[in-house]
């Protein structure tokens, strides 16, 4: 009996343990994602100038649109 009880106390601390990694981690990402964007107007532009390209204020728009589409 004593087995099967320390058992679960194992299980049961694995499946406390991952919830609270997850949760944090989680937490962690997002904060990294809202302080550094993956992308934003200013590399938009850098892009296109190394393309050789001069962007019009619509099409750096219509890429962030696009872009925030998927978030």
């Amino acid at each position: 009996m004593d087995l099967w009880i320390s058992i679960g106390y194992v299980l049961l601390g694995l499946a406390v343990g991952a919830f609270i990694g997850f949760y944090f981690t989680r937490k962690r990402f997002e904060k990294e994602l809202r302080e550094n964007p993956p992308i934003n107007e200013k590399m938009i532009r850098a892009m296109f100038l190394q393309m050789g390209r001069k962007p019009s204020e619509a099409q750096i728009k219509q890429i962030m649109k696009s872009v925030n589409q998927y978030k």
